[in-house]
């Protein structure tokens, strides 16, 4: 094997392990809070609220 067959194989070893850890932090986080929670957007509303917009 070459060096580039290498470093393929080693890119696709990575997006599997962070295609893993997007799954588990999707899972723990859909586990952690409610659905009412997570579709709130009572941050956007307060981040509405503050911003200043200049022209």
């Amino acid at each position: 094997m070459d060096f580039w067959t290498l470093l393929e194989y080693a890119a696709w070893a990575l997006s599997a392990l962070f295609a893993v850890l997007i799954v588990t932090d999707w899972i723990r986080t859909d586990s952690t809070y409610s659905e009412d929670v997570l579709m709130s957007s009572r941050e956007g509303e307060l981040e509405a609220m503050t911003e200043e917009h200049r022209l």
